[in-house]
């Protein structure tokens, strides 16, 4: 992969409210950063994967990811990536999330940070620019969150078992096996487990198998290739789940 210099100067704007364009490579990354102001993290085009100290994100098109002030966080992109992005300062968060999330798109939304873009700056924020940065606010403020995201624990026997199942996501050991390998009753290890990530170790995987989905789809891998790679029997049932999670058949999700 190839690390991008980038300042991120251009979040310090002449308004509380500012959206920028960039495009990028197959390929690149950014490097660790955080930002003075909140951001709201969208590609027209192509698929981005997002790392926080608490996660994963997967942010294909018809979603965007939430990252509030002062989060550290690296993106990698899966394929060519036309990316919009809203940098907003804290006068103008309320009501908005103190977490990271991903968030759905509505059509309305994505021509709202197309239109913020072509702001000039600073602009008239009692006029028509500043009713439509206020409708692009409300809008992000009403987009439901989506499960696009995997949490990390926090302690380094659970840090151990998440890495080993992204790292073979086929891999079917029951949980009583999972406490046996970390020398940790099966019990112990569930309740551990919820109470770091806030998920049962059976979500954890499902959520990890759905989010490596996303990302071997988005480099162009047919779904018979995942299906088989992340251990399913076979297409139609991780088809069956895929729909079941996101509302669409992966042959469908990216367009």
């Amino acid at each position: 992969m190839r690390i991008t210099d980038m300042s991120h100067q251009q979040d310090i704007g002449l308004a509380p409210v500012v959206a920028r364009a960039f495009d990028r490579e197959a390929g690149e990354e950014s490097p660790r950063h955080c930002h003075p102001t909140a951001q709201l993290l969208y590609a027209v085009r192509g698929v981005m994967l997002v790392t926080t100290d608490q996660g994963q994100w997967i942010v294909p098109p018809t979603r965007a990811i939430w990252v509030p002030v002062g989060v550290w966080h690296k993106s990698v992109m899966l394929g060519e990536v036309l990316m919009r992005t809203v940098y907003i300062r804290e006068e103008k968060l309320g009501g908005l999330p103190t977490e990271c999330c991903v968030v759905g798109v509505s059509p309305l939304l994505r021509e709202l940070i197309l239109a913020a873009i072509a702001l000039p700056l600073p602009y008239d924020e009692q006029g028509r620019d500043g009713h439509l940065v206020q409708l692009l606010l409300d809008e992000i403020q009403r987009m439901p969150s989506l499960a696009l995201s995997l949490p990390e624990p926090a302690s380094a026997p659970l840090q151990r078992l998440c890495r080993a199942l992204r790292e073979q996501p086929d891999d079917e050991r029951s949980l009583q096996q999972w406490g046996q390998a970390l020398a940790m009753d099966s019990r112990t290890l569930q309740r551990r487990f919820v109470r770091e990530t806030g998920l049962t170790v059976g979500q954890w995987r499902r959520q990890c198998r759905l989010l490596l989905a996303c990302e071997h789809l988005a480099r162009g891998e047919s779904v018979l290739e995942v299906a088989l790679a992340l251990g399913y029997a076979s297409p139609s049932a991780f088809s069956a789940m895929f729909k079941r999670e996101l509302g669409v058949p992966p042959s469908l999700f990216y367009k």
